[in-house]
């Protein structure tokens, strides 16, 4: 691997977990908020909101942290990809649906950031999850 593709690879994990990190935190900090921004999708069943609400911050966090420690790399970013991917498909629902909610990503129960605009920044952040496992691979090759 290059020298420019080595420094790329470094950008990436920790950008991606530098992300995930503050995501994981700040839904964390107030779990009760993030739950009501879950059953606003309203896809679970009601006792399932809480659940994913107090568990999906620290499984963020968890991975997040693998990545910026450089340690599991493939799995954490294969993690943090498949759960963009699952909150893309959320979003799109919402946006199919035509709901305007908050998506509760990185500010939960503060502003508002609309379904669109996380979709196209979940596109960004999946890429961006893709491109460090695509460079993780280089590098072991």
């Amino acid at each position: 691997m290059s020298r420019a593709g080595y420094y790329l690879y470094h950008i990436c994990r920790l950008v991606l977990g530098g992300l995930f990190l503050y995501a994981g935190a700040v839904k964390a900090n107030n779990v009760v908020v993030f739950a009501r921004d879950v059953a606003n999708y309203q896809l679970l069943p009601y006792a399932w909101n809480y659940l994913v609400a107090a568990t999906l911050p620290y499984v963020e966090a968890v991975a997040a942290l693998l990545l910026i420690f450089n340690r599991k790399v493939r799995p954490s970013a294969l993690l943090l990809a498949l759960l963009t991917f699952a909150f893309m498909v959320a979003l799109t629902t919402v946006v199919a649906r035509g709901m305007d909610i908050d998506c509760g990503c990185f500010n939960p129960g503060q502003g508002h950031t609309s379904a669109s605009m996380a979709l196209l920044r979940d596109v960004g952040i999946l890429l961006l999850a893709l491109l460090t496992l695509r460079l993780r691979s280089r590098m072991l090759s």
